[in-house]
């Protein structure tokens, strides 16, 4: 316990460091924007904005990272960053468009010529597929390689940890068993999905689901072609239909994809194609990371999550037009599991939104521009119907102190006027999750609740708080993580979160336990909705009565330092992929 005082005491020192610094630069303060190698475009040139416009070919593009993906196979991958990457090696029939900022989070065409013609109430999806669109050996890409590609999904046997959206939206009752144990000749008896011809591809849904494009621009919807499907191991090597292919890759330690002769220019809009090789090194020291990219070694983190304390602190000072400072989309939050006492109680839960001290916790996530805004409730800048100014707990009020009256009233309301004892889970591995733990337990002294910090291990997340069963045990009353949106909707967003049939023996992401059937069928309503204007408004009513529940106590609205080279072109922040650059337009110099 020593040692992570300690640490939360250096984290809040350098959150004031890295304050004042990203003051200075926000005004300009401290030399010119192009500071460090005289060739960076500027603090913040490249957030929600294009820095380095450029349509020059050549080069090698240098990513470094301490995280590899769950899977480079475009079906079991689940990492925001992967999905980014996976643009240079798949297709999908839509896809984000490629600009900066928010205009990212529209879909437009990619293997499709057209967005949906949409039929049946809104039940039935057809798509044309484009001219030209080819695997890596030549090999047209076909309307029956898209719809095998989306049957993977229900392999979950075999190929387990992706998004599944898919698959119960076209196959609520389960009855498709998955290609792999298809009967039908072709492996292609998903009813769901015709492909009357190999350039046409049909979707009927047995229900109305606005979000279906957004589930068709995922990853998991990308073709895979039957004959190169080597199922569990796809992922070492998946078959290209991008403008790059792998060339060699070694687990947590390198990637190399190069250029896929085969791809046309002419048959994709999106991909600008730039650079002649792509590598990826991993390391497993976050520091080193910073070291390397501020020494010129490597040109962006594939992660994203971050600079480390010692890191920004010295790209603030000497390279601030080498850095930016971009919202994630992501909430970090606490959450109150409903089924460890006293937490059942809805005034208990209220005592620890109204006792936490949100500013000390906002600073010991790296303060207001390296950790993020206080957050006031649960719904994130890049869900529509979001409304930051949304604050039923006054949050934000007194710049996020604990307001100690009302959380003791609180308590006496729940039979507790005294306080209690409780425990906050928190993962190991992640230093401001522990640094915020502590500031929360603090704070919650003062109102005379004792909360023991239990860190956990965080590659062991699933099977620790994600076990309900688990979490009663430990009496994990309190949960510290984080959320962001799988696609800009209430559905990509909250749904694992708030809905009754999220909760989970095994990998549960309701760790609150809400089943509250006006929250489902909200939910229900919401997705039926195809007006996307009336859908938010629907999402923005959900999130009222989640935090109406008291379930959640948001610390902040993520935002962090991330690094980009001075060799860098078409580099600028994304809505689309949390706050991370878009990958595929990028180039060098």
């Amino acid at each position: 316990m020593t040692t992570q005082r300690s640490s939360r005491r250096r984290i809040a020192a350098s959150a004031v460091a890295v304050a004042a610094l990203l003051s200075t630069a926000a005004c300009g303060g401290g030399g010119s924007d192009d500071e460090g190698d005289g060739k960076a475009p500027g603090f913040n040139a490249a957030r929600a904005k294009t820095a380095n416009a450029s349509d020059k070919k050549g080069g090698t593009l240098k990513f470094i990272g301490t995280q590899d993906a769950d899977s480079w196979d475009t079906t079991r991958g689940y990492y925001g960053f992967a999905w980014d990457f996976m643009r240079y090696y798949s297709r999908t029939l839509m896809t984000s468009k490629p600009v900066a900022g928010k205009g990212s989070a529209e879909l437009v065409p990619d293997l499709a010529k057209s967005k949906a013609k949409i039929s049946d109430s809104g039940k039935t999806y057809t798509y044309e597929l484009r001219d030209g669109i080819t695997w890596e050996d030549g090999k047209p890409v076909t309307s029956k390689d898209i719809k095998y590609g989306i049957e993977r999904q229900w392999a979950q046997d075999v190929l387990s940890g992706g998004p599944i959206y898919l698959k119960d939206t076209l196959d609520p009752d389960g009855k498709y068993k998955g290609p792999y144990k298809d009967k039908a000749k072709d492996k292609l008896g998903l009813d769901a999905i015709e492909t009357p011809t190999d350039k046409k591809i049909v979707f009927h849904l047995p229900k109305r689901n606005g979000d279906f494009e957004q589930m068709i621009a995922m990853p998991s919807a990308s073709p895979v072609r039957q004959d190169k499907d080597t199922k569990s191991k796809y992922g070492l090597k998946p078959f290209s239909n991008g403008p790059y292919k792998f060339q060699s890759y070694t687990p947590n330690k390198k990637l190399t994809l190069v250029r896929n002769p085969e791809w046309k220019k002419s048959s994709d809009n999106i991909r600008k194609a730039l650079p002649d090789k792509i590598t990826l090194t991993l390391l497993t020291n976050s520091d080193e990371m910073d070291k390397r990219l501020i020494n010129g070694d490597y040109d962006l983190d594939i992660n994203a999550t971050g600079m480390e304390a010692q890191g920004r602190e010295k790209a603030l000072k000497e390279y601030k037009g080498n850095v930016d400072n971009p919202s994630t989309g992501y909430i970090r939050y606490a959450v109150f599991p409903q089924t460890v006492k006293p937490f059942d109680n809805i005034h208990c839960r209220k005592a620890m939104i109204y006792g936490s001290d949100h500013k000390s916790i906002q600073n010991a996530r790296g303060g207001p521009l390296a950790g993020g805004d206080i957050g006031t409730n649960m719904l994130p800048a890049l869900v529509p119907g979001s409304d930051l100014k949304f604050d039923p707990f006054g949050i934000a009020k007194n710049e996020g102190a604990a307001d100690v009256k009302k959380a003791k009233a609180e308590l006496k309301k729940c039979g507790k006027p005294n306080g209690f004892k409780t425990t906050i889970a928190v993962r190991n591995n992640k230093q401001v999750e522990i640094a915020s733990a502590e500031a929360m337990q603090a704070s919650l002294k003062k109102i005379g609740i004792t909360a023991e910090v239990d860190e956990y291990d965080g590659a062991q997340t699933t099977g620790i708080i994600g076990n309900p069963d688990y979490v009663k045990k430990k009496n994990y009353g309190i949960i510290i993580m984080g959320w962001g949106p799988d696609f800009p909707s209430g559905q990509g967003y909250g749904m694992p979160l708030w809905h009754s049939k999220y909760i989970l023996d095994n990998g549960n992401n309701n760790y609150a336990m809400i089943d509250d059937p006006k929250i489902d069928k909200a939910f229900a309503d919401a997705i039926a909705e195809l007006d996307k204007n009336k859908a938010a408004q629907k999402y923005a009513a959900i999130n009222a009565k989640v935090m109406e529940g008291a379930y959640y106590l948001p610390f902040t609205f993520e935002k962090n330092i991330i690094w980009r080279s001075s060799r860098l072109t078409n580099v600028g922040t994304t809505d689309a992929y949390s706050g991370r650059y878009d990958y595929a337009v990028l180039g060098v110099k």
